[in-house]
């Protein structure tokens, strides 16, 4: 089977090769982006493209040490200590971000990007009440009095479920439940009412029912506000329903795009993924999980051919001498592999 590959940048990457500002539901544009630390002999993200719509939810799926987290801290301007964007460029409503100065970076993560980070315990301040926390950020961006800020977080509060909004504003972060921490991170990235979340594997170490709570609230948001969410996780079947589209990262780079249905995947590492999955909870099953054999490669692994080549089980000669172009098999389906070259 062959398809005609995209045109994206300089490695062919997801997406058309010049999609027009013009177009008001364009958020994100992400152009040939590569991370790397050091003197760039390590480079956890190697020329990804993609774009999320405003209303949109679009998932971000694959192994630890893919690259997603860095792929979402980049957008935000939080990269860790001794990485750097090497290459490539983000654009936001049309806005380069490589180009503002640190003040109208901060404001416009500020005010217009919000992000759900992975662990909520971390994430907020032991020492200050969740009402102070989630005040501060209408004292201080949108300049409202003591009194009006703890009233907008009090509404706030409220409208991501947490029961009882009074108390809970009173009370410290190590009291709450995992969901109900998560909860409140999730206010704090909508307070100033963003046009793009980026949630990162929100519902870890939560359980199946408080996640699928955490799954609906961001699902209900992006449309309900026409917030466009970026939604990271290791897990598959979470996006099922919530997401629109879903990227399949590995070693750095996208495999493959889906338009959320995942019942004939592409690339034999969605597929691996697939099968690697526990069985639905509801699901009376006893097939035997079936891991991916061995390991994802090191950032500072060089590969002449496709980086999977190593654990696939449909391997050929050309696998290991070239990396394959992104192929759209069909609309809005695209693969990385030398089965559709």
């Amino acid at each position: 089977m062959s398809a005609k590959p995209t045109t994206s940048g300089p490695d062919k990457g997801l997406g058309p090769p010049e999609l027009p500002y013009e177009d008001e539901n364009l958020l994100v544009k992400v152009q040939n982006l590569t991370v790397g630390f050091g003197r760039g002999q390590f480079l956890a993200v190697k020329g990804i493209d993609f774009i999320l719509e405003a209303g949109e939810v679009v998932g971000l799926v694959g192994e630890s040490g893919s690259g997603k987290s860095l792929t979402a801290l980049s957008l935000m301007g939080l990269l860790p200590h001794g990485a750097r964007i090497e290459s490539g460029a983000i654009f936001f409503k049309g806005q380069d971000l490589s180009k503002l100065e640190f003040k109208e970076r901060r404001d416009l993560c500020g005010k217009h990007m919000g992000m759900v980070f992975q662990e909520p315990l971390t994430a907020l301040n032991p020492v200050l009440t969740i009402g102070e926390q989630v005040a501060e950020i209408f004292r201080l961006r949108q300049g409202l009095s003591k009194a009006q800020a703890q009233k907008a977080a009090l509404n706030l509060l409220s409208q991501v479920g947490l029961p009882n909004p009074g108390q809970a504003a009173k009370s410290y972060p190590h009291r709450f439940s995992g969901g109900m921490r998560q909860r409140v991170v999730i206010a704090m990235a909508l307070a100033l009412d963003p046009e793009l979340v980026i949630a990162d594997e929100p519902t870890t170490a939560l359980d199946p029912t408080i996640a699928a709570q955490i799954i609906w609230l961001l699902r209900d948001m992006a449309k309900s506000r026409h917030t466009g969410v970026l939604f990271i996780t290791h897990n598959l079947r979470i996006l099922a329903g919530l997401a629109q589209r879903v990227l399949v990262m590995y070693a750095g780079i996208l495999v493959e795009q889906t338009q959320g249905d995942f019942s004939n995947p592409l690339h034999p590492y969605t597929t691996g993924l697939l099968k690697a999955l526990p069985p639905n909870p509801s699901e009376d099953s006893s097939e035997r999980l079936t891991p991916i054999p061995g390991q994802p490669p090191s950032p500072s692994d060089r590969f002449s051919g496709c980086p999977f080549e190593p654990r696939c089980p449909e391997t050929r000669p050309v696998c290991s001498q070239a990396l394959p172009p992104m192929i759209e098999v069909s609309p809005g389906r695209l693969v990385r592999c030398h089965k559709f070259v």
